[in-house]
């Protein structure tokens, strides 16, 4: 499996960090690209830069690089996370202003068929926010907001982070044991 992993100027730049390790670990192939905005977010939320980030990626990509093999449609890849995905970025892919890499590899994964998972961070949402998000959904794209769930009973952020990153597992079709699933609870408690 090759997947595209942006990470954009969002809150919770910490889901696009978990992720790129467990995909390490499952030695599937990233194209990781990280937003300016995001770069920033890392050294505030995350309190390394984005070599930490980039180290865990087969593939880095700059976001102004346009022979970057990811923004064309002959370029087989599996599909591509924006994790987080700011407003600014899904209002870009919700209106095709393909402006950057990520915006064009994200347009080019809806143009493919392919998955295109978006990790929206962003509390309360205004009606463009939602508007943006059911247009994209009903191109194709799979919305997976940060909320994590509770009835695993998490003990800390990482079980948190753990969830929402195990939902887009889910989604990708990739085994995980990231958390318990309602069943595994059902049968324990």
């Amino acid at each position: 499996m090759k997947l595209t992993i942006a990470i954009t100027g969002a809150s919770g730049v910490i889901y696009g960090k978990r992720l790129l390790e467990v995909l390490q670990n499952k030695k599937i192939e990233t194209h990781l690209v990280i937003s300016q905005a995001a770069k920033k977010i890392i050294k505030h939320e995350l309190e390394t830069s984005e070599k930490t980030l980039e180290k865990l990626a087969d593939h880095v990509h700059e976001i102004d690089d346009w022979s970057s093999p990811i923004v064309s449609g002959s370029f087989k890849m599996d599909g591509m996370v924006i994790v987080p995905c700011s407003m600014k970025t899904l209002a870009g892919i919700a209106s095709g202003f393909a402006e950057n890499v990520i915006l064009r590899a994200a347009d080019v994964t809806l143009k493919e068929k392919r998955k295109l998972i978006l990790v929206p961070r962003e509390t309360p949402l205004n009606t463009i926010h939602l508007r943006n998000m059911l247009d994209l959904a009903t191109q194709g794209a799979i919305i997976i907001p940060s909320m994590p769930a509770y009835y695993h009973k998490p003990k800390n952020i990482e079980d948190l982070v753990d969830f929402v990153v195990g939902r887009v597992l889910d989604i990708l079709g990739l085994e995980h044991t990231l958390y318990k699933r309602w069943p595994e609870i059902q049968k324990t408690g």
